[in-house]
């Protein structure tokens, strides 16, 4: 992608953004997963299994989920929904996580946020098992992407940076803007596009400045035109506008905002990006919905497929070095 050069993401200057299609993209994943998962089974090993603990009853995370539910046994993944009250206690919903953590049929576990204000979702991310954690939130899966070492990569970062590798964006050299720094979505996503491309876990190689709610909205305008790539992951609908975006920029809308329509009276999904204005402007751009939603469940069913491997990887070389150590021992 590095040899596509500075006249890629102009291509389009003349006319419409190319609207990049996250619904299409997953059904590629998800046709990649199941034939590994079909692989992997043929080989012997048991089918991946995924467990989603669901707190409370918030219709947009019982939504998510349902979909989650869904795409995972569309690809051949095992999975279950475990419903608990909004009042649970945060030592209840631990002690259920560590039981899962023990569960030797279960490879993934994923926690669905957002949780009841009287739970702390750090110490529930901290309890889930590392190598089952499919949301990768857990300190040392965060620690090892900080690192640029292999780890599960949180859904939605690798669901924006697999929408720029297969639509054939360039970053290296690149300025990138990502405007919001939370801990699940806007730091990874940093961390991904900014990092070396020739360490153990290739990164962007791109220049990113990170903006948040307390940059002020004529600074962001400012970094937001020099930027080749625009993520946006903050949550306040059309706060990218056209006049904030140069020609042919892509554009990667993470918003997920319900709003009030006038036109019919319901409420209507819509992102960060002032859409209908923007894609006049950008090379690329993606809708919402239909663009990182539908990738972001994609990427977490490739993160449960990974943590079947790498446990069976684990329990194998377990084996391996204790039968080194039989051996030694009756030397």
């Amino acid at each position: 992608s590095e040899k596509m050069d500075n006249c890629s993401l102009e291509l389009n200057m003349d006319d419409e953004a190319t609207v990049i299609s996250g619904t299409q993209l997953a059904k590629e994943i998800y046709k990649e997963v199941q034939r590994d998962v079909e692989s992997w089974m043929s080989l012997g090993n048991k089918r991946p299994h995924l467990t989603v603990i669901l707190v409370g009853d918030n219709p947009a995370s019982h939504t998510y989920v349902r979909n989650k539910i869904k795409a995972a046994a569309a690809v051949g993944i095992c999975s279950e929904i475990i419903l608990r009250p909004k009042d649970i206690s945060q030592e209840e919903l631990l002690d259920l996580t560590v039981k899962l953590n023990k569960d030797s049929r279960v490879n993934g576990i994923l926690v669905q946020l957002p949780l009841p204000d009287h739970i702390d979702e750090r110490a529930v991310c901290n309890i889930v098992a590392p190598e089952k954690d499919v949301d990768g939130f857990h300190i040392i899966n965060i620690g090892r992407l900080c690192l640029d070492q292999p780890s599960v990569i949180p859904a939605t970062a690798a669901a924006v940076w697999e929408i720029i590798k297969r639509t054939g964006i360039p970053t290296f050299g690149k300025n990138v803007v990502v405007a919001g720094r939370s801990k699940n979505v806007g730091m990874p996503i940093s961390m991904l596009l900014h990092t070396d491309g020739e360490h153990e876990r290739p990164g962007g190689d791109a220049t990113v400045t990170i903006t948040h709610r307390y940059t002020p909205k004529e600074q962001l305008k400012i970094h937001t035109q020099l930027a080749d790539i625009i993520i946006v992951a903050a949550g306040i609908p059309k706060l990218i506008t056209a006049d904030m975006v140069k020609e042919g920029a892509a554009v990667i809308d993470v918003g997920i905002n319900h709003i009030h329509d006038p036109l019919t009276g319901k409420t209507k999904l819509v992102g960060d990006v002032d859409f209908e204005e923007v894609k006049k402007k950008a090379g690329f751009i993606t809708p919402v919905p239909g663009g990182v939603g539908p990738m972001t469940v994609a990427m977490l069913l490739k993160n449960t497929l990974i943590t079947a491997k790498n446990a069976v990887t684990a329990f194998m070389c377990v084996l391996f070095c204790g039968s080194i150590l039989f051996i030694k021992n009756k030397d």
